[in-house]
């Protein structure tokens, strides 16, 4: 079960500074929750399939057409920068 010493070291791992009160708190809560999950683990859900979800959903996003925009120079005219026919960004890799 959860005790007072094991929240303070989770809290120590996770870089959490829980004051004593707090400690106490989470003591309690965290006992809680696993009572309840004990009490989920009498259950028989040998019949009961594997489910990501409690009821069915279905995508309802369109079809990705890939069709060329016709104003490339539009779009690269927006841009901040441009190299030649290609959107100039910031170096983000390591100069090392």
């Amino acid at each position: 079960m959860i005790d007072r010493e094991l929240v303070h070291k989770v809290a120590f791992l996770a870089r959490l500074e829980l004051t004593p009160e707090e400690e106490e708190q989470f003591t309690t809560q965290l006992g809680s929750i696993l009572e309840y999950v004990d009490q989920l683990d009498e259950l028989d859900v040998t019949d009961v399939l594997p489910t990501t979800r409690a009821i069915d959903v279905s995508n309802v996003t369109r079809a990705d057409n890939l069709q060329p925009y016709p104003e490339r120079e539009a779009i690269l005219n927006g841009a901040p920068a441009q190299e030649g026919e290609f959107f100039k960004v910031p170096k983000i890799l390591n100069p090392e």
